[in-house]
């Protein structure tokens, strides 16, 4: 059974930081991409951030340059370095990633159950 766990989620003023952690835990063979997206009430989910396994980066242009991605392969683990964050940054906030499991190996996409991201004006 393959999960994802996320943490860093929480409260902030505008302007401020938080940084957030997705660990993949489980039976599996190798994780591809890794990503970020995130779910403000009333809306779609949207992609946020994302990273390939060899290390290219995809950015939602609302947060180019203030938020960066980053995953730790060894750890099965990707990171979200959220800086000069903004009220319209308000979202739960969902990691994904594909990961290659099982026998016959079939690739699927996993989430994590979501942290809450609350920025203040």
């Amino acid at each position: 059974q393959v999960q994802l766990v996320e943490s860093g989620g929480g409260l902030v003023q505008a302007g401020g930081s938080l940084r957030l952690s997705c660990a993949a835990s489980g039976s599996f063979f190798s994780i591809n991409a890794m990503g970020w997206y995130r779910q403000a009430p009333d809306k779609q989910r949207e992609l946020v951030a994302a990273m390939s396994s060899g290390g290219s980066t995809n950015y939602a242009d609302s947060v180019k340059g203030r938020f960066t991605i980053s995953r730790d392969n060894a750890k099965n683990t990707v990171y979200l370095q959220m800086n000069s964050l903004k009220p319209e940054d308000t979202a739960v906030y969902y990691c994904n990633a594909e990961i290659m499991s099982g026998l016959p190996v079939v690739r699927r996409g996993y989430w994590g159950q979501g942290t809450q991201v609350t920025v203040s004006s």
